[in-house]
């Protein structure tokens, strides 16, 4: 843990990470909003949803090719105007989103912001997709894979490393160097196995609804395992 702790007299505060895709909401919105795509029919629906499940079940197991799935899923927004993926973004957020808001996430947030800790999300999902529904828990900070915006309009690329696996940490370790803080104290909720990396990593790991991989591996740990459905 010493490469992530940053010691810092001005910041005494304990620092709270959520997952968000099956951990603070009972789905992934990534998939899902690829899902939306194909009922809405905005895309090529039968080969987008093979492809679109396909990476959703290679990020399941374990081997999702990060690179190739992030071409997938970016060259949507690369294709339409900035205002028009923002009304698509809010009525999926109002549609799929909001009903898979677990009201016992809101409570676990709230319960670590009464404490007076700072909060934040870490997502490999990109952010354009997962921004507002950061906001709907209310949580001021978030990581998230960052799609290119140059000129207000997405360009199918990404900038800096991926937040997947051990690009989660590598991603929080530059983010607590910034804000003066480090990981004494620190707790990581999450559901997946792809999260080990950084669950290693904090003084208090706890596996949320974990998959099979990571509820092995938090029973070996002695980590304690809770649900939120």
């Amino acid at each position: 843990m010493s490469d992530l702790a940053f010691q810092s007299a001005t910041h005494p505060m304990s620092l709270t990470i959520f997952d968000l895709d099956n951990t603070l909401i009972s789905d992934d919105s990534d998939h899902l909003w690829g899902q939306f795509l194909v009922e809405q029919k905005l895309v090529d629906s039968e080969e987008y949803a093979r492809a679109n499940t396909q990476f959703y079940n290679d990020y399941c197991d374990g081997k999702l090719d990060i690179n190739e799935y992030l071409r997938f899923a970016l060259s949507f927004l690369a294709e339409h105007p900035l205002e028009k993926l923002h009304q698509w973004r809010q009525q999926f957020i109002d549609e799929k989103i909001r009903p898979l808001v677990l009201p016992a996430a809101q409570q676990l947030v709230d319960k670590h912001r009464n404490m007076g800790n700072q909060l934040i999300v870490i997502t490999a999902t990109n952010r354009f997709v997962t921004e507002p529904i950061v906001e709907l828990f209310g949580i001021p900070n978030m990581l998230a894979t960052e799609p290119e915006l140059i000129n207000g309009r997405y360009t199918g690329e990404y900038i800096e490393e991926p937040c997947y696996q051990h690009g989660k940490v590598t991603r929080l370790k530059k983010w607590l160097r910034a804000n003066k803080m480090d990981l004494n104290d620190s707790s990581f909720y999450s559901d997946s196995h792809n999260d080990i990396p950084l669950l290693e990593k904090v003084s208090h790991a706890i596996a949320v609804d974990p998959d099979p991989k990571l509820k092995r591996h938090a029973d070996e740990k002695h980590w304690p395992v809770i649900s939120l459905r």
